[in-house]
């Protein structure tokens, strides 16, 4: 029986964007937390560190995610690991995060001008201080924009997550479809939420680089 397209309706597609931002807030602190890592091994002075978050790079940024997603639920519970779909996605989004994230974030530290390591080592700074004093700073305001713009991907990108199950956004909005056969109604509120979840996070940004560019030239 096909339904209209009502309030009910309406409240299952926009309850269904919690899955969504938990998906993404999860990918990112995780992957986050270990991309942190792998931008660090990259930028190492030991070469065995450098290749290993290398290989680890070019590893995951060569799979589809699709394929990640399917190793996580799929591939662990063959191997006796029976993971619920919201912990598999988590995994392999936060996986891809990782990568994506390491070589972002590699890329900002590597901007950050030689000069400014040899000023820093001039004055008898650590490796250690050297980061977290003079580097790490300096490269957080390169690595705005482009991390806000991978974390706008990845809202969307969590979107495939569907397919092991878990009624996100763009599953709940299949699933209304299905019912209603109104595709320009709920897609089109599919795509209102999604850009009310994405425009903020790129406006919060552009006014935190503002910000960070005054205090600098300030």
């Amino acid at each position: 029986m096909i339904r209209e397209f009502t309030q009910s309706e309406f409240l299952f597609i926009l309850g269904s964007a919690r899955w969504t931002l938990l998906l993404t807030v999860l990918s990112l602190v995780l992957g986050g937390a270990f991309g942190f890592f792998v931008a660090m091994a990259r930028t190492s002075r030991l070469a065995p560190l450098r290749l290993l978050a290398a290989g680890w790079i070019g590893l995951v940024q060569g799979i589809p995610v699709l394929i990640l997603l399917f190793l996580a639920y799929y591939g662990l519970s063959m191997l006796g690991f029976d993971l619920p779909p919201i912990v598999a996605a988590s995994i392999s989004m936060a996986f891809y995060a990782s990568a994506y994230l390491g070589e972002i974030w590699r890329g900002c530290i590597q901007a950050v001008p030689w000069q400014q390591w040899e000023a820093s080592a001039a004055l008898a700074f650590s490796r250690p201080q050297q980061y977290r004093y003079i580097i790490l700073p300096q490269a957080m305001r390169i690595a705005i924009a482009p991390t806000v713009g991978f974390i706008v991907q990845l809202v969307k990108n969590t979107s495939i997550v569907s397919i092991i199950g878990v009624i996100e956004l763009a599953r709940a909005g299949n699933l209304v479809n299905n019912a209603t056969f109104q595709p320009f109604k709920v897609f089109g509120t599919v795509a209102a939420i999604y850009f009310a979840i994405c425009w903020p996070i790129s406006l919060l940004a552009r006014r935190l680089e503002g910000k960070l560019n005054a205090s600098r030239a300030g």
